[in-house]
């Protein structure tokens, strides 16, 4: 297994991260294992998809004849504010 040595830390942090590990229950060197897999984990989970594959996910498909229509050509006017 590989070790890590973070120097510099801020007290307040170790203070933050001593209190996290006391309330889950395990080791601060536990506590920051698992926060740096889950940040690992949530980055590579990100980048996995496109912006376009996340963005049709939002969207429940309604059978197999599903078409979102695009909008060309529409004029945009700006929001007026001072009406």
């Amino acid at each position: 297994m590989a070790q890590l040595l973070v120097r510099n830390l801020e007290n307040s942090v170790k203070a933050r991260l001593q209190r996290r590990a006391r309330r889950n229950g395990r080791s601060m060197e536990e506590e920051v294992r698992d926060i740096l897999r889950a940040a690992v984990n949530k980055e590579e989970k990100k980048s996995e998809f496109g912006i376009g594959t996340e963005l049709a996910a939002l969207f429940p498909k309604t059978g197999p004849d599903f078409v979102v229509e695009e909008f060309h050509g529409d004029d945009i006017e700006p929001m007026k504010f001072d009406e």
